[in-house]
């Protein structure tokens, strides 16, 4: 009886250190954005929306006049993009946004008056 307190002690210490270091270090997906998420993200960030349609009629009418961004990761950019777009790699994150906010400062110029679109 004396051996067994010790044993159980090492058996709960390994199962709460094991839990643990599952709990903390398991992948949590992230949720998908609808759309009402989209027009609440635009809405706060004093962006606006625009149809595919609008687009393809401005972009018609004067491609160089729109800077297209392409946030993909490189390789996807690399499989097809807009004729013009630029490719800008950016993670939907606060911190990828943060971290790469003097880049994309530097990307966007001075203008604050151009037609910018992100994809």
């Amino acid at each position: 009886m004396k051996n067994i307190k010790p044993f159980i002690i090492i058996i709960v210490t390994a199962a709460i250190t094991l839990g643990s270091l599952w709990f903390t270090s398991r992948t949590i997906p992230p949720r998908d954005a609808t759309w009402d998420d989209i027009v609440a993200e635009s809405e706060k960030g004093g962006y606006q929306l625009i149809r595919t349609d609008e687009l393809w009629e401005r972009y018609r009418q004067n491609s160089e006049s729109i800077l297209i961004v392409d946030t993909r990761q490189e390789w996807e950019y690399r499989t097809g993009h807009i004729k013009g777009a630029l490719n800008f790699p950016m993670e939907p994150t606060w911190l990828s946004r943060w971290r790469k906010k003097g880049a994309l400062e530097t990307l966007l110029g001075v203008d604050k008056s151009r037609f910018i679109v992100f994809y």
